[in-house]
């Protein structure tokens, strides 16, 4: 992302899970202004906290909460939203990626997505999944997602994932698609791990070059 971004000297930054402050870290380090990270996950909240104190980070503010009421809030804008882990665990991720679109030019994702290719069925990667496949119409594309359940994971104190049982993957191609309708003309993919032993994925980084 850094590499193909470019430069963080005087960006803000809205940072989607951090988790426990790695990449946070990470953007400080290179010189990001602002970083506002929301976090649901009570325990992973309290280790950022102890790693704003481990490394001294100044520019960062972490934030308990659900990133997307944070996203819901109007006239919010940052010159670029991370997104690493936390699109494949959410109930609406078509409605993220719309707010997402709102308030940035540039958006960045590691995500799990779903692949008839990569991930046939019968593949045991795909037994999470509900077998009734949703399709939604968005920004005049047909988008298929896949409800997906955790089986009783959310409940275990060492759980990282969503703060709802229900969520959604979205097809490989619908959530390009979605993404070039909402105006990122730029899609650039790397670290692409179709064998990955809990599904398809990659990373993206969605520019609006227009912009």
């Amino acid at each position: 992302m850094l590499q193909h971004y470019g430069s963080l000297e005087n960006r803000t930054v809205l940072e989607l899970g951090p988790l426990e402050g790695g990449h946070t870290y990470m953007m400080e380090r290179a010189g990001a202004a602002k970083i506002d990270a929301i976090e649901a996950n009570r325990l992973a909240f309290l280790r950022c906290l102890i790693l704003k104190e481990l490394v001294q980070l100044r520019r960062a503010r972490f934030h308990l909460g659900n990133f997307v009421a944070w996203l819901d809030q109007p006239n919010l804008q940052y010159d670029l939203i991370v997104a690493s882990g936390v699109l494949y665990h959410l109930r609406d991720p078509l409605h993220l990626l719309e707010r997402a679109a709102a308030a940035t030019d540039a958006l960045f994702l590691w995500t799990h997505y779903v692949s008839d290719e990569a991930m046939p069925l019968g593949d045991p990667r795909r037994g999470m999944f509900r077998k009734t496949v949703e399709r939604r119409p968005f920004r005049g594309i047909d988008v298929r997602l896949y409800p997906r359940s955790y089986q009783g994971a959310e409940a275990k104190v060492s759980f990282c994932g969503g703060i709802y049982d229900e969520h959604r993957w979205i097809q490989r191609e619908d959530l390009l698609a979605a993404l070039t309708a909402l105006g990122f003309d730029s899609l650039q993919i790397a670290h692409e791990q179709t064998d990955h032993p809990n599904g398809p994925c990659f990373s993206l980084l969605a520019r609006k070059s227009s912009r």
